[in-house]
């Protein structure tokens, strides 16, 4: 085996600030010395996911990226809830429908592996993103992609996905209101707390799989301005 440099680093415990930014280092396996530019940018779709002002100067600037303030990483759940939910739920299974009727069917997947199809995919949706606001049977870090190009819903439950949480829009009106705000700032008398607010359902998480087939407001002005309907929009506006 090839030995490999940086593998195992002493946890920074100089301030609590510089604890943090450690534990959420990202370093990219390349080496310092190259010159190509594109590895040390920031890629598109990680946008909202990765910071892109923390990253330390010289050689290793860009390889050695930090995530950004509010991003996760899921830690992976277990997908039995699920599947039960969706043998309740009018899922067909493959192994009790002909392959001849599957064509004009919508495909399940369940962390890449088909389960069965559905015949009505939006209602579905509508359901599983209840259920994941609501903690229900899925919970928050759970991603759920509708891709109607190929006619499949794809639902991942394991780990090491990152996420960021945006604030969920109904009828082009934030479900965050000044209440929410106001217990937040008491949070040390009453014990709200940002879980608390994941729990009601006002924020959720979303992955990047999940971002691409999502409509999002880049800022509150956009709701009030767009015609489009957007689904969520950005926490840090």
């Amino acid at each position: 085996h090839q030995a490999r440099a940086g593998v195992s680093q002493v946890l920074n415990r100089l301030t609590f600030a510089s604890t943090l930014s450690h534990l959420r280092r990202v370093n990219s396996p390349i080496g310092r010395d190259g010159k190509l530019a594109k590895p040390r940018q920031l890629h598109n779709t990680l946008w909202g996911m990765i910071c892109p002002a923390e990253t330390p100067e010289g050689a290793a600037v860009g390889l050695v990226k930090n995530l950004a303030l509010m991003s996760y990483i899921s830690v992976g759940s277990q997908c039995a809830p699920i599947l039960e939910f969706l043998e309740e739920w009018s899922m067909e299974s493959l192994e009790e429908i002909a392959p001849s009727h599957i064509h004009d069917a919508t495909k399940i997947f369940v962390n890449g592996c088909w389960v069965g199809i559905h015949r009505d995919p939006e209602q579905l949706m509508i359901t599983l993103r209840k259920l994941r606001r609501q903690m229900d049977v899925i919970v928050s870090e759970v991603c759920m992609v509708r891709d109607i190009r190929d006619k499949e819903i794809r639902i991942y439950t394991d780990a090491g996905r990152i996420c960021r949480p945006l604030l969920v829009v109904e009828s082009s009106k934030l479900l965050l209101k000044k209440n929410h705000i106001d217990l937040l700032k008491e949070r040390e008398y009453n014990n709200f707390s940002w879980q608390d607010l994941v729990a009601s359902g006002v924020v959720e998480y979303i992955d990047c799989a999940e971002e691409e087939t999502t409509m999002i407001a880049m800022s509150l002005e956009d709701l009030e301005t767009d015609e489009e309907k957007n689904s969520y929009c950005n926490t840090y506006t």
